[in-house]
């Protein structure tokens, strides 16, 4: 990781773009949001006319031992229960990716068990599972850099296949603990702030969320100036892997959608890596998690829609690509006044 480098975005490109849209045939600035969106895939490609015919999202499943503390509606079993349905086709993300025409790559960063007998599963495991971070570390620092080169690794695989355009999706049964936390640390805000019901708990469970949370970072005391010591020690597998893909699309000039609240945790995760990524990334949708719109707004990247979404896996992120191409399609198929 120490020799990987984030482009710069291309200012240079964005503006060509912005003078491409002024100049079409309809009132200037008058498809809002889908102009923008249009100059940030300029500058983060360096293209003025980018393309993205081949898209994915990379999922990564782990598990995390505070979930025992009762922080979920559900158990750790559903994790590797909900995994077996997607390489199976019958989750959210799948029927997503299938109305964006994305493949979908399901990878096992950090589940309890082994999964045994699924087929397509990528097999990348770090840990088995994330201790209980509010007893002590989730892991250690080793742990949490090998998971953030997974991501990095999955970037350049999918890259090697034609993909132009990523996301990092997750499944893990108890992540939003995490991610809370990692909020908390990086943004500064209070860990009520920053925490919800994540699988659907009642609001009594929430405040012991918080407390176990809140628990665990005066127990751990991770450095909030060093993004590795955060997610080592209140972080998990799949966050330090969403990083890692993050930075590795950044590196590849390839735009990675962020997702909701845990995919922008792993986010402010990548930018503490390297701040340069900022620029990089596209966001999708605002979450209904509380924490989703403190750190989009910490991390200074916008968003797109808001359906009311608190799912995860990816899928607002596959919901964005349609309006990407949208978005493309503007610089590439419309006239401009002098043109028709």
């Amino acid at each position: 990781m120490n020799n990987l480098t984030i482009p710069a975005y291309s200012e240079q490109a964005a503006q060509a773009v912005k003078e491409r849209l002024d100049s079409l045939a309809k009132v200037p600035g008058s498809l809002g949001k889908l102009e923008e969106l249009a100059i940030r895939l300029a500058g983060i490609t360096g293209r003025t006319c980018p393309s993205f015919p081949k898209k994915s999202v990379v999922l990564f499943a782990a598990d995390h031992d505070i979930t025992l503390k009762g922080v979920s509606a559900t158990g750790q079993e559903v994790t590797e229960i909900q995994v077996r349905n997607f390489l199976k086709g019958g989750g959210t993300i799948n029927a997503f990716c299938r109305n964006a025409g994305a493949s979908l790559t399901v990878v096992d960063v950090g589940i309890k068990g082994d999964v045994g007998g699924a087929e397509g599963l990528v097999r990348r495991k770090v840990v088995h599972a994330a201790r209980d971070f509010s007893e002590g570390p989730a892991m250690t620092r080793e742990e949490a850099l090998a998971c953030v080169q997974v991501g990095i690794d999955m970037a350049r695989e999918e890259a090697k296949k034609g993909v132009t355009l990523l996301s990092a999706g997750e499944m893990g049964i108890g992540n939003t603990s995490p991610s809370s936390a990692v909020a908390a640390v990086l943004t500064g805000a209070p860990v009520e702030g920053v925490t919800g019901i994540g699988s659907g708990i009642p609001s009594e469970r929430v405040r012991h969320k918080a407390e176990l949370i809140r628990q665990g970072i005066e127990r751990n005391r991770p450095n909030p100036a060093d993004a590795v010591d955060v997610l080592a020690k209140v972080g998990g597998p799949e966050l330090g892997a969403m990083a890692g893909l993050m930075l590795g699309g950044a590196s590849l000039r390839i735009p990675v959608v962020v997702d909701g609240f845990i995919a922008g945790a792993a986010a402010a995760i990548a930018i503490g890596i390297r701040p340069g990524v900022r620029d990089m990334l596209i966001g999708s949708h605002s979450s209904v998690e509380p924490g989703h719109q403190i750190l989009m707004d910490y991390l200074g990247i916008p968003t797109y829609f808001d359906f009311g979404l608190r799912l995860g896996e990816g899928t607002g992120a596959a919901l964005l690509y349609p309006i990407i191409d949208a978005a493309v399609r503007i610089l590439t198929e419309m006239n401009t006044l002098q043109g028709i």
